[in-house]
């Protein structure tokens, strides 16, 4: 593993070597503050390849993401990556964040459309003087000399997306509007991983594509999020971690056993990398780091 503020995603991964990043989010309190920097404190030492800060829904989080990521900027070796939406923005609001991201030392973007306001399941409505769709965002995004984007893909095709072909088609739309990288939501089984790279490639989305990973530490939490994006865990993952459903400890073992073999048969199929969705905690990640024997 290795980061470098010198060089862009793409050049990083087209050196071969594999990229492990993680995501964090913007907390509410004082006490989230606190857990965040002791996440990155933590795994810092792990050399990600890049560090992710998201938006809240509607784009309801703008300030404190644009600080916590110029703070991972300014006082940490990291090199962090940016989520910016087209919700609740105009054009010009938009370049003003991309302005302050980028006087902070932040030259890397997640360029996202972002859930409607309403929240997921809404109908989507774009802020009038903004844009409608995420390739619209890269498009702005890349006319600055000094940014570059990453954009999300997903392994069992966008909620809004009519078929998959039509999601293949979306992906490679932002790629023509000058993405360099992708990562996916949370992957549920690789062979969906393998045949989003499939489809990618059919239509000329030559890019990058990093999987998303989070692991399962409480069965009820992640059905409430895998139904958010109107999928269902796989039926041989719920086999496993039923029976433990009244023992937390043994269910949390086997989420992160799931977890890592997960890992293991994403990197076997081809993964560039793989990209942890921390929910601003260390430990599984670093858990599952140590049963793929990835060192520090």
């Amino acid at each position: 593993m290795t980061t470098g503020r010198g060089l862009s995603m793409r050049e990083l991964l087209e050196r071969g070597e594999r990229s492990f990043s993680f995501e964090f989010f913007p907390p509410k309190d004082e006490a989230g503050e606190e857990q965040l920097w002791q996440a990155i404190t933590e795994l810092e030492p792990y050399r990600p390849t890049f560090v992710s800060v998201t938006y809240g829904a509607g784009g309801t989080t703008r300030d404190r993401t644009v600080a916590i990521t110029e703070r991972i900027a300014r006082e940490t070796t990291l090199l962090p990556v940016a989520h910016l939406t087209c919700v609740g923005h105009t054009t010009d609001e938009l370049s003003a964040i991309l302005d302050d991201l980028s006087q902070a030392g932040v030259r890397h973007v997640m360029a996202l459309r972002g859930d409607p306001p309403g929240g997921p399941g809404a109908a989507w409505t774009p802020t009038a003087g903004g844009l409608t769709y995420a390739n619209e965002l890269v498009a702005l995004i890349r006319r600055r000399a000094d940014m570059r984007i990453g954009v999300a893909a997903f392994p069992e095709g966008h909620v809004d997306a009519t078929d998959l072909d039509h999601d293949a088609r979306v992906l490679k739309a932002k790629y023509d509007a000058g993405a360099e990288f992708a990562v996916t939501e949370m992957v549920l089984r690789a062979s969906d991983y393998v045949a989003l790279v499939e489809r990618a490639e059919a239509v000329g989305a030559d890019l990058p594509i990093i999987p998303g990973i989070m692991p399962i530490l409480n069965l009820r939490s992640m059905e409430r999020m895998v139904e958010l994006s109107r999928r269902r865990l796989p039926e041989e993952v719920t086999a496993r971690l039923e029976p433990h459903a009244d023992d937390p400890q043994r269910l949390r073992a086997e989420g992160i056993a799931i977890a890592t073999e997960l890992c293991r048969a994403l990197l076997d199929a081809g993964a560039p990398g793989l990209h942890f969705y921390t929910l601003n905690r260390s430990k599984a990640t670093r858990e599952i780091f140590a049963n793929l024997r990835i060192t520090v």
